[in-house]
């Protein structure tokens, strides 16, 4: 019997390497200005707005010339015309090291049928065999499933209906090397209630709101669960993507919550905080069936029984206060589209039918002005040709002289909230039950020596310990290295955590610039700040885990703590953690960025699922690996000897690469990668390295 080929011609360009594809403009035919809401199916009479009933180009496109049809590169094969038709499942157990593998390609699916009457390849036998070789738990989210065509049926042609399952593995190719994670144990479920307690009560910690909401969405509802500043309006966009209240609450956790917090909030007002004494929170006890049908009976309006888009539950002060959705005034959105035209859409905000009273910890309003650099309800921008203070050039390209052009990106000086506030309410926290809120109020009067002068003769000052985010880590118990923006997880630059200011001229307000620069696209001139380290595995359960599935970790450092005391120099350890293919080299552009391991190695284990489904061969015709290993101990913790490699190499970039074969440790020089040593282990690289 004939094997069924895993390299076929690929069905989205016919091994053309590029696509033929309708021009976008086709959308809404041979109009410059366009309607997106109107039928598509309407009959468009001259001078309409509706979009044509035949897909006719628009004659002034900026993209296809008015021909209707643009050629792109086919992404699905990278324009090498042949695509391989194979999937390999990995499932590995992170407590005992061990890994196990199957390939899935055409010939050998066994194919069922689903209650709807499709042909299904369910995976999930094959991944609980595997599971159970390793001895690991997999959530039965993560496990795969391939759908055929509809024209397949047992009884076929072999060729024919390899074809039909090449095709249903190609539509999943996207992630070619499926990697599950699994345990030996099973990790507990979130608890709904407690996990809904958890979040009121850091709520009350932080003086934020947390919003629960349900929005319709076809037949149902879609849940979110955030938290606000008072004051944010409705937020646009689709509801939510869970089914019901429980769903939310186990998908949503604190840094999930916190995620968007100024996006959402760049229109509120901003007020001063009366924290009063803080305390450790105590969880309040919350019936979560309850809340889910107090927010579904606000969804219908109690007096005529009218459908509501949707309600929402505020927690606020230590307790609910409930508030229906309703419609808005239209509002009508132009957008400039890329082939030149114009399109309007109607978009209908929404807000709420009762605002709760102000909370007793808000206080008086924030002054600000309007930012000078930008224009509300435009995308208006300074132009660079204004950049550092300088007057607008009449012969500017992109001003014409006005200093001002359009931008798709944000105000570089108030990050689109359209204010400068005159203070800066500041929030640390460890987002356990530790919190200190600071008020930064331009023109205060503060001791700030001048430590340094720019290249361009612009002053460095240094504020007091007030002002230094470090210091006030240190009193919450933790390190500078860990703060990180509560919204995003993003880390903070030197000027915040050691409180260093470089003024635009001498006699500058060093704090009115301290406040500009970390208010800096903040929601209601609130910035949030954690002092949590990342939580991650450990560096040895990772290292294991690479040697399982037979690739390469890469581990870079950059030892720069002794540019501690200058202010114009990047400091610190920074680190780098990244999963490879086995045979990739060590390139220049590999440096660190992360300001602690633990960020690092965070990184990693987030991105790890896409990083060992890149690492499959591009080559359509090299078969994709099929790891297997047994358990295996943990290595000892490299990370001593790590520390003192980048101490040796101070200032230097230094990268050591562990594989199933033994380990090399490189350096960075202004002219490559320079290869120190090569042996066995870490330990043995490095003895061989003070030899040399």
């Amino acid at each position: 019997m004939t094997a069924a080929p895993t390299v076929v011609i690929c069905p989205d360009c016919d091994g053309m390497t590029f696509t033929l594809d309708p021009c976008a403009c086709t959308a809404y035919g041979d109009r410059f200005f366009a309607d997106a809401d109107a039928d598509a199916d309407g009959s468009a009479a001259a001078g309409s707005d509706v979009p044509a009933p035949r897909r006719e180009a628009y004659r002034g496109c900026e993209q296809c010339r008015g021909v209707g049809s643009v050629a792109y590169p086919c992404h699905r094969c990278g324009r090498r015309g042949r695509r391989r038709a194979q999937l390999v499942v990995t499932v590995a157990n992170l407590d005992t090291g061990a890994v196990a593998s199957q390939r899935v390609v055409p010939g050998g699916l066994d194919a069922r049928r689903d209650p709807a009457g499709r042909w299904v390849v369910d995976l999930a036998s094959r991944v609980r065999e595997l599971a159970t070789s390793v001895g690991a738990v997999v959530p039965a989210t993560d496990v795969p499933t391939l759908w055929l065509d509809g024209q397949w049926r047992p009884d076929l042609p072999a060729a024919r209906r390899y074809e039909l399952e090449a095709h249903a593995i190609l539509r999943a190719d996207h992630a070619p090397w499926r990697l599950l994670l699994g345990r030996t144990t099973a990790a507990p479920p979130v608890d709904p209630a407690a996990r809904l307690a958890r979040l009121c009560a850091l709520a009350d910690l932080l003086l934020l709101d947390l919003v629960v909401e349900a929005r319709r969405q076809g037949a149902g509802f879609g849940w979110a669960i955030r938290y606000e500043v008072p004051g944010t309006p409705v937020p646009s966009g689709s509801p939510g993507r869970c089914h019901g209240l429980p769903e939310a609450l186990t998908r949503t956790d604190e840094a999930a919550a916190l995620t968007g917090l100024a996006e959402r909030g760049l229109a509120a007002p901003a007020r001063l905080l009366r924290p009063g004494s803080p305390r450790p929170p105590v969880a309040p006890a919350v019936d979560v069936d309850q809340l889910e049908r107090r927010i579904l009976g606000d969804c219908v309006d109690p007096t005529g029984g009218d459908e509501l888009p949707g309600a929402q539950a505020l927690w606020r002060d230590g307790r609910w206060w409930h508030t229906t959705l309703r419609a808005g005034e239209p509002v009508d959105d132009l957008a400039e589209r890329p082939t030149g035209q114009v399109v309007r859409r109607v978009r209908v905000p929404l807000t709420r039918g009762h605002q709760p009273p102000d909370p007793p910890w808000l206080g008086e309003p924030v002054g600000w002005r309007p930012c000078p650099d930008c224009r509300p309800h435009n995308r208006l921008r300074v132009c660079t040709c204004r950049l550092g203070g300088r007057p607008a050039e009449p012969d500017c390209p992109h001003c014409c002289g006005a200093g001002l052009r359009p931008s798709a990106l944000r105000c570089l000086t108030c990050g689109d909230t359209h204010r400068l506030h005159e203070a800066l309410l500041v929030t640390v926290t460890d987002l356990r039950h530790r919190v200190v809120h600071l008020v930064w109020r331009a023109g205060t009067p503060e001791d700030a020596p001048l430590v340094a002068i720019q290249p361009g003769g612009r002053p460095v000052v240094r504020l007091p310990d007030r002002y230094r985010l470090g210091a006030w880590a240190a009193v919450l118990g933790g390190r500078p290295e860990d703060l990180a923006d509560a919204d995003g997880g993003h880390e903070l630059g030197k000027g915040l955590r050691d409180g260093y200011v470089t003024l635009p001229r001498a006699g500058a307000d060093p704090v009115a610039e301290h406040v500009r620069d970390a208010g800096w696209g903040v929601a209601a001139g609130r910035l949030i700040v954690t002092t949590a380290p990342p939580d991650a595995p450990p560096l040895p359960e990772l290292l294991r885990l690479t040697l399982g599935l037979d690739l390469a970790l890469v581990v870079g450092m950059h030892d720069l703590r002794h540019h501690a005391a200058d202010p114009l120099l990047a400091d610190g350890l920074s680190w780098s953690v990244d999963v490879r293919p086995r045979d990739a080299p060590v390139h220049p552009d590999d440096l660190p960025c992360r300001p602690s391991l633990e960020a690092a190695l965070a990184w990693c284990w987030e991105l790890l699922p896409d990083t060992v489904a890149g690492a499959a061969p591009a080559d359509p015709a090299a078969p994709i690996p099929q790891p297997r290993s047994g358990p295996r101990d943990l290595d000892p913790d490299p990370v001593p000897h790590l520390l003192r490699l980048a101490a040796r190499h101070a200032g230097q970039v230094v990268t050591v690469r562990f594989t199933r074969t033994g380990c090399t440790v490189h350096r960075h020089d202004d002219d490559g990668v320079r290869l120190l040593a090569e042996a066995l282990d870490l330990p043995a690289a490095l003895a061989a390295l003070r030899q040399t």
